[in-house]
């Protein structure tokens, strides 16, 4: 109990840490936001929690600083999802490179200015080894992303036509009749040209500027500067997040170890420890509040109420606080953001559901042959019965040169002394011994009668 304990107060020190590195936004701020290096899950985290930020804390524009060769597609499609639900001005400043994913980032934002020497473009999704796609796999790919890019960029105000020319090399760009680029080649422009206006509007890039400084001076965006950078936790957060459903995975196995071999303390351990580091994942990533986690203690708290003091008379503590820690743990993984509807809705449910399903589905089967095997084992003999044992002497263990075979018969029957959880003790007429059932809980005070007698072990069950 004193490790559990700990770990407990290890979580809650976790979950109290600071998760920014620097204040937060304030009301008319114009929040700095870097987009460097790899195009990636981690960075989604963290462009995620400066998006809440800044908008739930009322600052008057967003200003990505972006310099990256690109990354991975996926994580480019749900940051541009991301950037497309902002209710403020958001604006891109390419401070050297917006390659490949980096362009499809950029055309999710409402403005975009360059640097001098800088260039945007060149988006031809490829293979993890830098290869090119299969023809038939390509065709697929480049119809889809084109679709969204096309989408994107229309609704930030620029031209479909550009987005899809970064991606597409067979993609023809023609303003008036004007030839911008021709089909065979990834358009990629570089500061001046993006930025050459015809006719009235800019080709691509609202301007030219030096520095960050500069783009707030040619928007004329009149707020303090505020920076958000990511924090070392939203480096660890990110990994915590994909292994969500490992983490529930681990959390009922040692729960339900704990309960299969009472008082062995280790696998509470690692229960909690999992758990802990589930909603610290969550928290820190922005998806699950304090709120999420006081639920899921209640919901704990309520199933130990139904064991201890309410086993085999009621169930309605034990279901009310399955149910909560259920809906903890999903709720922790909902992606909300600020001005969305309370309720979720099924998008916003699905991926959470989804990791809850396959973890709960992976616990079922794995403690369906942990229940027939485990038994069987000697740790689970070693360990079964002598945790639910009270100080004194046990015959089943071996007190006095005894076995349970020399002492019982099945079809015995006797007065479980202790609760049954699923091991503890039984009086047999003068004899107390170490019982095991199959796996039931049966409450103390409980006639129960011999099933089967194994050398030390002794297996009851409740007398119908």
């Amino acid at each position: 109990m004193k490790l559990i304990a700990l770990s407990a107060a290890i979580a809650i020190a976790l979950f109290a840490s600071p998760v920014e590195a620097h204040d937060a936004p304030h009301k008319g701020d114009t929040v700095i936001v870097p987009i460097q290096g790899e195009i990636s899950k981690p960075l989604l985290l963290f462009l995620r929690r400066a998006i809440k930020s800044a908008e739930a804390n009322g600052a008057e524009a967003i200003i990505f600083e972006m310099n990256t060769y690109g990354g991975r597609l996926d994580a480019a499609e749900e940051i541009s999802s991301a950037l497309n639900r902002v209710k403020i001005p958001t604006y891109t400043f390419v401070n050297s490179n917006a390659g490949s994913a980096g362009a499809l980032i950029a055309l999710a934002t409402q403005h975009i200015y360059m640097a001098p020497i800088s260039a945007i473009g060149a988006a031809a999704p490829i293979q993890a080894t830098g290869e090119d796609l299969p023809a038939t796999a390509r065709e697929k790919t480049i119809s889809y992303w084109s679709a969204l890019i096309r989408a994107s960029a229309a609704r930030n105000g620029h031209n479909p036509d550009i987005g899809e020319a970064f991606m597409d090399r067979d993609k023809e760009v023609k303003i008036g009749d004007r030839m911008i680029h021709a089909k065979g080649s990834l358009l990629t422009l570089n500061a001046q040209e993006a930025a050459e206006k015809i006719g009235e509007k800019p080709l691509l890039a609202d301007g030219i500027a030096e520095s960050v400084a500069d783009v707030v001076r040619q928007a004329k965006l009149a707020g303090a500067l505020t920076k958000i950078e990511p924090t070392g936790f939203e480096r660890l957060a990110s990994w915590l997040t994909v292994l969500a459903p490992l983490l529930l995975l681990g959390g009922l196995l040692g729960a339900y170890l704990e309960f299969k071999l009472p008082g062995t303390t280790l696998p509470a351990v690692v229960s909690v420890l999992c758990f802990a580091l589930f909603f610290f994942g969550h928290y820190i990533a922005g998806l699950a509040g304090s709120e999420v986690i006081a639920l899921f203690v209640l919901g704990i708290i309520l199933v130990l109420v139904e064991i201890i003091f309410f086993a085999h008379s009621t169930i309605v503590f034990g279901v009310a606080g399955v149910f909560l820690m259920l809906a903890s743990l999903t709720w922790a993984m909902i992606d909300r953001y600020p001005g969305q509807r309370f309720f979720p809705t099924g998008e916003m449910l699905a991926l959470p559901l989804l990791n809850l399903v396959s973890a709960l589905a992976a616990a079922i089967v794995a403690i369906v042959i942990l229940a027939r095997f485990l038994p069987r084992t000697n740790l689970y003999k070693r360990f079964a019965l002598s945790a639910a044992s009270a100080p004194g002497p046990s015959f089943a263990s071996g007190d006095h040169g005894f076995h349970g075979s020399n002492l019982i018969a099945p079809d015995s029957e006797g007065i479980a002394t202790t609760m049954l959880r699923p091991s503890g003790k039984a009086q047999f007429g003068e004899n107390v011994l170490d019982v095991v059932t199959n796996g039931e809980f049966v409450a103390a005070g409980t006639t129960v009668s011999v099933v089967q007698v194994d050398g030390m072990r002794v297996v009851v069950r409740p007398t119908v």
